[in-house]
């Protein structure tokens, strides 16, 4: 099981980005994914996921509304649409999964409880 995420960078205020997880050793609609960002000095953070059953889509109170997480089967790859940023979105994100069947929505799980990660793409939200 691997993931690669990508498509960070720098962005003004009010600014959007695509982050991309392509994944490989497993198909993405077969696992839960998350999306997990680490302010600087603070622990991880799970802002989004979505689930293996039936694609359904989480988020954390501080990103609803603005983030969208999504997944392309064909490309086997996972998206979080990040739209009106703002600069307390600055972190370093990554996408995590594992295949582990959870009785709770994913978004309940901290970042302990995820087992494989790629290796996480900065996204800087500065004038």
């Amino acid at each position: 099981v691997q993931l690669q995420a990508s498509g960070g960078g720098l962005v003004e205020p009010g600014g959007s980005l695509r982050l991309s997880c392509a994944a490989s050793g497993f198909s993405v609609d077969s696992y839960d994914i998350a999306w997990v960002r680490q302010v600087s000095g603070l622990e991880r953070d799970v802002v989004a996921c979505i689930s293996r059953r039936d694609g359904s889509t989480y988020y954390q109170n501080a990103v609803k509304d603005r983030f969208t997480v999504s997944r392309d089967n064909a490309k086997n790859t996972v998206y979080l649409q990040m739209n009106n940023l703002k600069p307390e979105d600055t972190a370093i994100y990554f996408c995590a999964t594992d295949n582990i069947v959870r009785p709770r929505p994913c978004i309940a799980y901290a970042p302990v409880n995820w087992d494989y990660w790629g290796q996480g793409t900065l996204v800087t939200v500065s004038s």
